[in-house]
C-alpha cells in the first residue's frame, strides 16, 4: 500500500521546495493535485518540457514518488465546447503523466446534479475519446463522487465505475464526502459503503468532515432556506465525526492494498504538523 500526500497546502511553496518539504516530513509518495504553474484548476496544463524535467530530478533527488497525479478537468459539462476543452487539456495532462513516469491518475465526475443524465451522456462522451489515450499510455485511473458532482453518492459512484468495464479503472472513496456518500442516510454506515465497492476500491482520500445532516439538519444553518449549496470539510483525524473505528477496521478486512492519500486541507498555518500527524495515524492504522 502506498500512503501519499496531497501537498495542496503546500502549494505556494516552489515545486522543489515542496516536494523537499514533503520528503523531510516522511512521506515516500505524492499525489499532485492542482498548482497554478504546473496544473491549474480547469484550464490546459501549463507544464512544459523544463518544468516537467524539474520536478523529475527533485523526485530523484529526494526519492520521492509520484502515487498519481490529480487534474480537474470539467469533462462531463453540457457546454459542448467546454467539454471538449476539457478533453484536449486531458490528453495534455495524460501525456505529462507519462512523462513524470507515473502510471495513476484519478479525478472527479464533474457535471451537474440537477442534470444528471446530461452531464452523465457527456461524461460517456468523454470517456469514448480519452480511454483510448489512457491505455495507450498505460496510466490507470481511479475516480471519485464529489458534492455536487452529477453522481454524488456511493453505490451509484461504484456501479458507474463498474459500467466503465475496464479493470485500470476503479473507485476512489473520499472519506470527508462520508455525509454525502451516503445519499439520504442521516447517518453514514462507512464499513457498508467500502465493501459495496468491493474489488473496485482502489483508492481511498483521508480527511475527517462533520455530518452536516446531524441535529436534524440544523447542524449547519444556511441561507437561504433550502439553497442546494453543499458543505463538507478536510480536517484532521479526529475533529470531525467519520467512524474511524468502521473506516480503518473495514479496510483491515478487505486487505486494502492500494493508494492512501492524505488530504487535509483545512490548517494551511500548520500545514507540517498536520500532515505529519496524519502520517502516523495512517501508518498506524494501515501501514
Amino acid at each position: 500500500m502506498k500512503i501519499a500526500l496531497d501537498p495542496y497546502m503546500l502549494r505556494h511553496l516552489p515545486m522543489a521546495e515542496m516536494v523537499r518539504t514533503v520528503a523531510d516530513i516522511g512521506y515516500e509518495y505524492i499525489e499532485l493535485s492542482p498548482r497554478t504553474e504546473f496544473m491549474p484548476f480547469f484550464l490546459h496544463p501549463r507544464a512544459d518540457d523544463e518544468k516537467v524535467a524539474e520536478l523529475k530530478k527533485v523526485l530523484r533527488e529526494t526519492g520521492v514518488s509520484l502515487s498519481s497525479v490529480l487534474p480537474l478537468y470539467k469533462w462531463s459539462s453540457l457546454d459542448e465546447a467546454e467539454r471538449q476543452a476539457a478533453v484536449r487539456y486531458w490528453t495534455r495532462m495524460i501525456e505529462v503523466t507519462a512523462e513524470l513516469g507515473c502510471d495513476l491518475m484519478n479525478s472527479e465526475f464533474n457535471g451537474r446534479p440537477e442534470r444528471a443524465a446530461e452531464s452523465e451522456a457527456a461524461f460517456w462522451r468523454s470517456l469514448e475519446e480519452l480511454l483510448p489515450i489512457f491505455e495507450r499510455e498505460g496510466i490507470a485511473l481511479n475516480l471519485e463522487a464529489h458534492p455536487d458532482d452529477f453522481c454524488e453518492v456511493n453505490d451509484p459512484a461504484v456501479d458507474l465505475v463498474r459500467a466503465i468495464n475496464k479493470p485500470w479503472v476503479n473507485y476512489l472513496y473520499c472519506a470527508p464526502h462520508t455525509f454525502h456518500l451516503s445519499g439520504a442516510d442521516p447517518g453514514a454506515d462507512v464499513g457498508r459503503m467500502l465493501r459495496y465497492a468491493g474489488p473496485k476500491l482502489a483508492h481511498l482520500h483521508i480527511a475527517d468532515s462533520f455530518n452536516h445532516k446531524g441535529s436534524s439538519g440544523l447542524r449547519y444553518i444556511l441561507n437561504p432556506p433550502g439553497t442546494p449549496a453543499r458543505i463538507h470539510q478536510h480536517l484532521d483525524i479526529g475533529q470531525g465525526e467519520v467512524d474511524w473505528d468502521a473506516f480503518f477496521g473495514t479496510l483491515r478486512d478487505l486487505e486494502f492494498d492500494g493508494v492512501a492519500t492524505v488530504c487535509v486541507f483545512a490548517w494551511e498555518e500548520r500545514a507540517v504538523e498536520s500532515s505529519k500527524f496524519m502520517l502516523d495515524r495512517v501508518t498506524k492504522e494501515l501501514g
